[in-house]
């Protein structure tokens, strides 16, 4: 019977969360942030502002989630997730990774499809996050790597979905060629999510048997150049796609199958 109602509050609770990060969203970034966007300043400082907000939003939302039970959350090597100019590379193995790595990191931008930049209800705060859109790859670089020396840390998931479970790890070669025009230090990131929930084959309403925890593992850095050495650009970017693979490999074999 208990844990019929603990089922039952569970599955409220993400309803609940659902609809409060589409509610919140419009409400405070379509209506409220026009009435005070002009006196968070200009330029940098208006997006560093920005960013820090949305930090905080995401990480009121992820302590709302887990006060009312529905999942449980931890941070290994949290310290490191805010150095500046870092490439933030992770797995994604569930919906809220977004969520839950921005609510990490105080100056995180993210790479968004165009089509959201012209998205009434998420223009705003793509412009004002100065969330990277393009529809060139090189325009693309070159906006990741001017984030990047400017001291942002850029969150990317080279898998381009959600992770399948079960599937083995397949990175497309995005990550490794922003790393690799930038010259930045690669931090990764392994994400860990049990028992597995939203994941890309399922709805929000399938809920697990109990309480998720989700878990972050933040690694050393990775230097671009010892691994891509001499080589030319296609090559090296081949190559450390591998090795970040491998990398993510064994540390799913070490923490668990995401």
């Amino acid at each position: 019977m208990l844990e019929r109602i603990n089922y039952l509050w569970r599955l409220f609770g993400t309803g609940l969360s659902f609809f409060l990060f589409g509610f919140v969203g419009v409400l405070f970034w379509g209506m409220l942030f026009p009435l005070f966007e002009k006196f968070i300043g200009v330029g940098l400082q208006k997006k560093l502002r920005s960013r820090a907000l949305m930090n905080r939003i995401f990480h009121l939302y992820m302590e709302f989630m887990r006060v009312i039970g529905i999942l449980s959350y931890e941070v290994h090597g949290g310290e490191r997730l805010n150095a500046p100019g870092r490439l933030i590379v992770a797995n994604h193995p569930c919906l809220l990774d977004v969520v839950f790595l921005i609510s990490q990191v105080r100056n995180a931008t993210c790479i968004v499809k165009p089509a959201l930049a012209a998205n009434p209800f998420m223009r705003i705060p793509i412009h004002a996050l100065s969330y990277i859109y393009a529809v060139e790859p090189e325009l693309l670089l070159e906006q990741c790597t001017t984030e990047l020396h400017q001291g942002c840390s850029l969150i990317v998931f080279p898998e381009g979905t959600r992770t399948t479970p079960g599937k083995p790890v397949k990175f497309l070669r995005g990550a490794a060629a922003i790393a690799l025009q930038a010259k930045v230090k690669i931090l990764p990131v392994h994400i860990g999510c049990a028992p597995t929930t939203l994941t890309k084959r399922e709805k929000w309403y399938q809920i697990p048997h109990k309480k998720f925890t989700l878990s972050l593992h933040v690694g050393d850095d990775i230097e671009v150049d010892a691994i891509d050495g001499n080589a030319d650009r296609s090559l090296a970017a081949r190559k450390l796609t591998r090795h970040l693979e491998t990398y993510f490999i064994e540390q799913q074999a070490h923490y668990g199958k995401p």
